[in-house]
């Protein structure tokens, strides 16, 4: 077996692929050399879900099932799991599986593009949620399939067809002969130009050796360097298997997170959202649920887009990153790691090791804003995230991190020094958000104009004086979808 070799099972059997280059996509490796063509190329971005496939591997004795991106996900990185397309579902000429059968039943296909991505999307909600006893309503519907596009418009059947699955004749994965199968492929530490090693020292050690590697955790950036700007990789340095840095672990006095860098943004966020619920709707709109399922909460940071989601939350907390290399460990601020556009203070040799965030305090009032073109699935034109302490009705501290107004993203300092130690009043607010419309200088570009991103900085403080004195219609996280099957 060469050293460029995949294995995964699929079908219930092991497949061996060889000589396959380090930056060779999964969606390319399914199409172009199995010939599962069920798997669609539509916007080749994980924005689409077009391509979307499942992925079960081992997690803690058991099996876990994630839909993710084939179009953004390098090939190697499903070596040692299983991969379920939409030609895996039902036999050739047996019954549909519930996934499919939902979908014709609730005519949830239109011109069928997209079709294949709903279906991989909905069966990964089966096994997660069916297969495990669990009431699929029309709001979970909704988050787990806000990846998933429709050019014609037939969400509602689609959303139907969710909730028609759990009424259907059952099929179920035998998951304890799948769990032996996949414990008799455990990936490799190295394949090629593939690096994935499985230890913090042993991926320090390669970092040090490869520092021209393209470090690589999720992909959901790094996958569109490859398909949209044709960059080529000989070396890539995959982080995501490291144990050390898969970790969520108890930090600090104020029982805060200790969240490792391959931590995935669904893990990483539900891990937020545990201690902090005001955080929940802002966590389902960070991304599709595949690009959370894949991206990696270290992987956003290092990465360093000024439009990235977790940065403002995490500057707002008050989060550390500790950053590793073979020489040592250092610790510093969120928001002292970023230098310029897309630029950081790592060293060749470091790697972004865990993120540190302090727990709640008491009284502490928190809230995220995502301003965004479409209101799922999209980027972020402006983010601000608020985290304030009153004493009375005095500020004792406040922290603000923006995102979409500056070349990094930012800590509004003005805007805070203004606030501390002083009354909270309408007045205050008021005075807070001419400081934050002042204090930035952000950019005219496809997603929003210069001008409006400073307005709406404002307009985010009022609405946080607004809801910090019981305001609750000022935005979609109370409305509810209609519950009941209309098909």
């Amino acid at each position: 077996m060469d050293n460029k070799t995949i294995r995964f099972i699929r079908r219930g059997e092991l497949v061996s692929l060889g000589n396959v280059p380090p930056d060779r996509t999964l969606l390319e490796l399914l199409r172009e050399d199995l010939g599962c063509t069920g798997t669609k190329e539509g916007c080749n971005e994980g924005d689409c879900g077009a391509c979307t496939v499942v992925l079960a591997e081992p997690d803690q004795g058991g099996l876990r099932w994630r839909a993710v991106n084939s179009c953004i996900r390098l090939a190697h990185s499903v070596d040692g799991t299983a991969v379920y397309t939409v030609e895996d579902l039902a036999p050739a000429e047996g019954p549909l599986h519930p996934a499919q059968e939902a979908m014709v039943q609730c005519h949830g296909s239109q011109c069928g593009f997209c079709t294949p991505g709903f279906v991989m999307s909905l069966f990964g909600m089966y096994q997660n949620h069916v297969c495990r006893g669990e009431r699929i309503d029309r709001a979970l519907a909704q988050v787990e399939l806000s990846g998933n596009l429709c050019r014609c418009t037939g969400y509602r059947p689609i959303l139907d067809a969710a909730q028609r699955m759990a009424e259907l004749p059952p099929v179920r994965v035998d998951e304890a002969a799948l769990l032996a199968q996949l414990q008799g492929i455990a990936p490799r530490a190295a394949s090629g130009g593939y690096m994935a090693p499985t230890t913090l020292a042993d991926l320090l050690a390669v970092r040090a050796a490869h520092p021209q590697a393209q470090i690589v955790a999720g992909t959901t950036d790094v996958g569109l360097w490859i398909t949209k700007m044709h960059k080529r990789y000989e070396q890539v340095l995959d982080v995501t298997r490291v144990s050390e840095l898969r970790r969520i672990e108890p930090w600090g006095e104020t029982q805060g997170l200790s969240i490792g860098a391959a931590v995935s943004l669904t893990d990483a966020f539900a891990a937020l959202v545990g201690q902090r619920p005001a955080l929940q709707t802002f966590a389902e709109r960070f991304a599709g649920l595949p690009v959370r399922n894949a991206g990696t909460l270290g992987g956003n940071i290092a990465n360093g887009s000024p439009i990235g989601d977790s940065m403002p939350l995490l500057i707002a907390l008050g989060a550390q990153l500790v950053l590793a290399s073979a020489r040592g460990e250092r610790t510093l601020a969120l928001e002292d790691f970023y230098t310029g556009y897309r630029k950081t203070v790592l060293a060749p040799d470091e790697v972004v090791a865990r993120v540190l965030v302090p727990g709640p305090s008491q009284g502490e009032f928190l809230r995220a804003y995502k301003i965004s073109k479409r209101y799922d699935d999209d980027i972020s034109a402006i983010c601000l995230v608020i985290a304030m302490q009153r004493e009375g009705n005095a500020v004792r501290s406040v922290r603000i991190g923006a995102g979409g107004v500056a070349a990094t993203p930012a800590r509004a300092r003005q805007a805070e020094a203004l606030l501390a130690g002083r009354p909270w009043t309408a007045e205050a607010a008021e005075a807070a958000a001419e400081r934050l419309r002042a204090e930035f200088s952000p950019i005219s570009d496809m997603r929003a104009s210069a001008a409006y991103r400073r307005q709406v900085l404002g307009n985010l403080m009022t609405r946080f004086w607004l809801e910090s004195q019981g305001a609750t219609s000022l935005n979609l996280e109370n409305f509810r979808l209609d519950d009941e099957v209309t098909a």
